[in-house]
């Protein structure tokens, strides 16, 4: 899939996803009010097995989406899909906040469509977190019947209907896989270096989502007993998705092109290293990919409003969070309920305790 996707932000009128006019490439993320202090939840609205909008809330929703004509036709064929685009936006911004909280570019929204613009490691994570996100969010979207055109996974002898009253419906990662692929544009190879890289990355995110369906059984019989069993697929949970891509972040490759002769195409290509292979080889497709030195993100630039007043640990992060500038410690007294007790009947009765609390700030 050469198709480029990255989705962050929140609900419309922010636009979320861009795709240009032949749908191939996603590269504008969407702003929205977030501070990064937001409770995590798994799926943000996607807790229930709620109806899809109808006629023209669905209709209007589609058209506040940024879309190109072929996907704002899709999305109008298909209820549930907006919001679905929303979902995965807040969850993808939302993990990456939380995966880099205690880095110096901690996925702030200020100078996102900067970063965009350059190959750097921290525009990878971008693309791969964006199209985990919204393979999972599709996935889940028909597990919970929140798409008309999907239901469950296809588990062998067992309907929908059964499923969703078993509460054994499992994710559908095969029409989610499927549906996107259509949704971001036919394949097709590029001469140009960073839209090859920005489509592996991309693809590192959908493998990534992939490498977490597991099988999950549940027994039926009398007293618990085995005599029947269900099984279904279910995506392991999103935060383990993140954990992964940050990991291959962490192991991120810095790649240049070279032309394969014998395909008469562009090929990403990762240089000899000193310790390593003496011929460059390609790159892994679970490897992230970038072609240029991260900035150290220490101060304020048009790629993150630098470290500045962040807050951090002293003995774990506050010497590499604050650049050599130092930190200030501030003292704060904490209130917290404490010497908790059970009464009769039912209650729980705590005091209010209070306790001094020091936090360390880097030093503009």
């Amino acid at each position: 899939m050469s198709s480029r996707l990255v989705i962050f932000g929140s609900l419309p009128p922010t636009p979320l996803p861009h795709w240009d006019s032949q749908g191939s490439q996603v590269s504008l993320l969407a702003l929205s009010s977030l501070t990064g202090r937001e409770v995590l939840t798994p799926f943000p609205g996607l807790g229930t097995a709620e109806a899809p909008a109808q006629g023209g809330a669905h209709l209007k929703q589609c058209d506040l989406l940024k879309l190109s004509r072929r996907q704002k036709q899709l999305c109008r064929r298909e209820p549930g899909l907006a919001e679905t685009l929303q979902d995965a936006a807040h969850l993808s911004l939302l993990e990456c906040q939380f995966q880099f909280r205690h880095e110096r570019w901690n996925c702030s929204l200020e100078g996102r469509t900067g970063l965009l613009k350059r190959g750097f490691k921290e525009t990878a994570f971008l693309y791969s977190v964006s199209s985990a996100a919204l393979t999972h969010t599709l996935a889940r979207a028909c597990s919970a019947g929140r798409m008309e055109r999907c239901t469950c996974d296809d588990s062998p002898g067992l309907e929908s209907r059964q499923a969703w009253q078993w509460g054994v419906c499992g994710d559908n990662l095969k029409y989610s896989t499927k549906f996107l692929s259509n949704f971001l544009g036919p394949k097709r190879g590029s001469k140009d270096l960073r839209a090859r890289a920005d489509a592996h990355n991309t693809n590192v995110g959908i493998k990534a989502v992939k490498s977490g369906l597991r099988t999950t059984c549940k027994c039926h019989g009398v007293s618990g007993s085995c005599a029947v069993r269900t099984c279904w697929k279910q995506l392991s949970p999103f935060r383990e998705t993140g954990q992964a891509l940050k990991l291959r972040y962490d192991s991120a490759v810095k790649v240049s092109s070279a032309t394969n002769e014998a395909l008469g195409r562009l090929e990403l290509w990762a240089p000899a290293r000193l310790d390593g292979p003496t011929k460059g080889l390609a790159p892994r497709p679970g490897d992230l990919v970038y072609m240029e030195d991260s900035p150290s993100f220490c101060r304020p630039s048009k790629y993150s409003p630098g470290t500045a007043g962040r807050v951090c640990s002293r003995e774990a992060s506050c010497s590499s969070l604050c650049c050599g500038r130092g930190y200030d410690t501030q003292s704060r007294l904490v209130a917290f309920s404490c010497h908790c007790q059970v009464q009769w009947c039912c209650y729980v009765e705590c005091q209010q305790c209070v306790q001094e609390e020091l936090v360390y700030t880097c030093k503009h």
